[in-house]
Order: C-alpha cells, then structure tokens, then sequence
C-alpha cells in the first residue's frame, strides 16, 4: 500500500525493531520512517503495542534488536497527560524546557512560556490555575505545550483524543494541524480513533499484536474494505468516534466543558491530512451545538 522507502533525510527511522518484556515480545520487525514535517499515524487496537513503540522512539525501553534513528529534537505528549497536578499550568510548561538547560541559550529565554500560549490561547486564562483543576481537554493542551517547550522537530503524541468529547478533540487537532502548517513540526499521531488519525495524518501504519499490519496514504488506508472492516470497525466507510465526555476539573467553568458527548458525524473517506481536518472540526462543532 503506497510503502514508501525511507531516505536519509528522514527525521525518524525504525529498522527490524524488536522490544521485548521479559520473554514477551512486544515488537516484532517493526518498520517506519517519518520524514521532516510530516504527520504520520500509528493505529491499532488495545494492546497492539504502539506505547511501546513511542517509549522506545523516546529512549524510555531499549531495543532487544533493530534500530531506531532519531536525527532531530523529539518529544513526546505521554498518554494519560501525567500533569504535576499541584504545580500552575505556567509551571507545567516550563518543566517542559529543562532539558535544554545547557544549550547556550539563557535560562529566562528557554523558560519563556509566551510563545506556547500564543499557539494555545485556550490556555492564558489558565495559566495561574493548578493544573490538577482543569478538565480533561484543557491537560491534554498543558501536556501538548510542555512538549513543546523544548522545541521539538518531531512531536509524538500517544492518545491525543482519550477520554475527550469530539468538540475538545476538534480544538485539538486544530491546533496541531496549525502548529504542523507553521512551524513545520513532525507529528506521529498514535491513536485508537482510526478516522481522526486518518483524517489529519496524510500517511499511517496499522499496527497489530506487535507488526505492522499495514502501511501507506491516509486516504488508500481508509477506502480499503479489508482495512476499514479490520481495524476501523465496519466495511463501509469510517466509523464515528467513542462516546466520550470530556472530564471536568472541579472547578471548570469554561464553554468547553459544556460540550456534550455526542459523536461527530462522519466527515468521509480520508483524502489529505489538511483537507479533511477542517471537515473533522466542522463537523465535531456541529455536532456539539446541536447538542447543547
């Protein structure tokens, strides 16, 4: 399906990797490339071993075999957002830049969290508020930013839409699309949402009890039956997302905390990861005014 062969410009390159625990293998002869400014999806279900390959990307496991090639600045969005629950989301952003301590820039300008609230508004309301108080949707944009301060060409995010309403998710992918549009950042998107991660991703591998499954364009993925019955949940075209609620903080008064559950309506086949990511945000909107 459209394999496309990796090159030496690629900002990531897996080869024949192999991660096992203990004497369980969770990763057999796995394969990818990401090459600079692309958003690529790893989908699977449950269990599949995508966390295991994202930790292993970011240096948390280590190879039983294989390689793994990383040739810029990574960083990862950790499943579950794992927020310092009694540190301000200011003081969350800025753990996210200790690592470049060193790096011949001044303290003051590596902790400058301005930049990242220029990319997510949503946030300056909120900036002096515990982190540990926000809702779900407003974590996960606290966990995107942390990542981001450390100036990442390569962002991976594991489970950006886990346990958010289909409105949070849209704000989401919105502002990951416009980070990938403008400031060029790689972005591997692993995800259980098939059709958001086809949607916004222009190229995927579904990944299966540890191999690759299946590889190549978004858009071949999507309109193959084989895949669609298998992996997204039906034969005929791409299945809604997961009833889920976004969770509120205790004390969350914000307009997204008022959107509903209700899924969005199908926005079709998969095409480009930019053209159908203003149809997933148009349509999640929709859904949710309907709703309220």
């Amino acid at each position: 399906m459209n394999v496309s062969p990796p090159s030496p410009s690629d900002v990531v390159e897996v080869r024949d990797l192999v991660v096992r625990y203990g004497a369980a293998t969770a990763l057999d002869s796995v394969s990818l490339r990401v090459a600079p400014g692309e958003m690529v999806a790893l989908v699977g279900p449950n269990g599949a071993g995508k966390s295991t390959l994202v930790n292993t990307l970011t240096g948390i496991l280590t190879p039983a075999s294989g390689s793994v090639e990383v040739r810029a600045r990574i960083a990862q969005v950790p499943e579950g957002r794992q927020m310092f629950g009694d540190l301000t989301v200011d003081d969350n952003l800025r753990l996210g830049a200790w690592q470049m301590s060193g790096r011949g820039r001044s303290r003051r300008k590596q902790r400058d969290t301005s930049w990242v609230y220029e990319l997510l508004p949503d946030l300056v309301r909120v900036r002096d508020r515990k982190a540990g108080g926000l809702s779900g949707g407003q974590q996960q944009m606290v966990a995107v930013g942390r990542a981001l301060m450390s100036r990442p060409e390569v962002l991976v995010i594991d489970e950006l839409s886990l346990g958010l309403a289909p409105l949070i998710v849209a704000d989401l992918a919105e502002h990951l699309t416009e980070l990938n549009r403008e400031q060029g950042t790689a972005v591997v998107l692993i995800e259980q949402n098939a059709r958001l991660a086809l949607d916004l991703c222009s190229r995927a591998y579904v990944l299966e009890a540890g191999r690759i499954a299946a590889e190549g364009d978004s858009a071949n993925l999507a309109a193959s039956p084989d895949i669609a019955r298998a992996y997204l949940g039906e034969a005929q075209g791409l299945p809604g997302p997961p009833d889920a609620q976004d969770d509120p903080g205790p004390d969350d008064t914000g307009p997204h905390d008022r959107a509903t559950a209700d899924p969005a309506p199908t926005p079709g086949t998969a095409k480009t990861a930019r053209g159908n990511q203003g149809t997933t945000v148009q349509s999640a909107r929709a859904a949710a005014q309907e709703a309220t």
